[in-house]
């Protein structure tokens, strides 16, 4: 039985606010000796619940990196009853190269948990937060949003869960959240991901997405400030009043909500994010890049719903996710 090899350079169970790193020894051509440092804030002010709270477990998504730093900074120790840790960015490599996925490993952090203390730099880390991390927390906030290749409505999301208190859990911290659309996610890739490993461990998790196209906006930053500080109120470490506006509540209830390209080619829009669609409305066209005088494919809903998220960079290749649908319940 192997231990992490990551150390943590602040501690996790001394009041106050403590900024740092998460050191992982990592040897390589520039840096015999060197080490991933991947930066943590711990603030913690007495006996309390715990929450963790993650961006940048893709390095292309930035409402998370950019709310959490601004957290790391603005939140004192007087305002928290428990604890708050803040990781920005779970995986260091890929954000900063500006990636989806590690320039060191080409690891997929969200496909590589529980991990390995033995493994990749990516699987490493991905051990320490289901070692370590998450079996200090009672609830676990983890930003996402489309990166570069995909678009999203803002939306809070949850899981369909066995365990239906821990489910009810989850789905009372994501309406505490309070995103404009609240989303109960159908995962069409869930091996290895974070949120499987927190949700196995009895905790209650919230995901979101919250944009794309491989940025942010000052509406989606302002989405998730709101949102971190209302889940810390929902979870008892801040005594402050919740920020409730309208949020319309989705479904993903089977696997034709989400469309996939067969072709290569320039992808075409047909409708724009928070459109309803029919069942059978062409959703996007895709042209061809090397000849004129060919009609383009027409994508089709296979479902009515509402355009949740879509391709976003104009060109889509074989086996590229073209649209995801959510059904609006009550």
């Amino acid at each position: 039985m192997h231990s992490s090899p990551i150390t943590s350079t602040v501690p996790f169970d001394e009041d106050g606010v403590h900024h740092g790193f998460l050191r992982l020894p990592y040897s390589r051509d520039d840096s015999a000796w060197g080490a991933v440092m991947i930066p943590v804030t711990v603030i913690r002010n007495g006996e309390g619940p715990t929450a963790l709270l993650t961006g940048g477990n893709h390095g292309d998504e930035y409402e998370g990196p950019v709310v959490l730093q601004e957290l790391a900074v603005r939140l004192t120790a007087d305002e928290v009853q428990g604890r708050v840790i803040i990781v920005p960015a779970m995986n260091q490599p890929a954000f900063r190269n500006g990636t989806r996925t590690s320039p060191v490993d080409s690891g997929n952090l969200n496909r590589s948990f529980p991990g390995s203390p033995t493994g990749t730099v990516t699987q490493k880390i991905a051990d320490y937060f289901s070692c370590v991390l998450v079996p200090m927390a009672d609830v676990v906030l983890d930003f996402h949003s489309g990166g570069r290749t995909l678009d999203f409505i803002p939306f809070a999301a949850v899981h369909i869960l066995e365990d239906k208190a821990q489910e009810a859990a989850c789905v009372a911290a994501m309406q505490a959240f309070n995103a404009p659309y609240s989303m109960k996610l159908l995962e069409i890739d869930s091996v290895g991901m974070y949120d499987t490993t927190v949700e196995d461990m009895g905790k209650v998790f919230v995901s979101t997405e919250l944009g794309g196209g491989g940025s942010s906006t000052a509406r989606s930053n302002a989405i998730a400030r709101k949102g971190v500080r209302n889940l810390l109120v929902h979870a008892g470490i801040l005594k402050e009043p919740l920020t409730l506006a309208a949020t319309i509540n989705l479904d993903m209830p089977d696997g034709d909500c989400y469309s996939f390209c067969e072709y290569d080619g320039m992808h075409e829009p047909m409708v724009d994010l928070g459109d309803e669609v029919k069942a059978g409305d062409v959703i996007a066209r895709v042209w061809p890049l090397d000849r004129t005088g060919q009609e383009p494919v027409e994508i089709r809903a296979k479902r009515a719903g509402l355009l949740a998220g879509r391709h976003f960079p104009g060109l889509i290749k074989v086996g590229d996710c073209v649209a995801v649908l959510g059904v609006e319940v009550d």
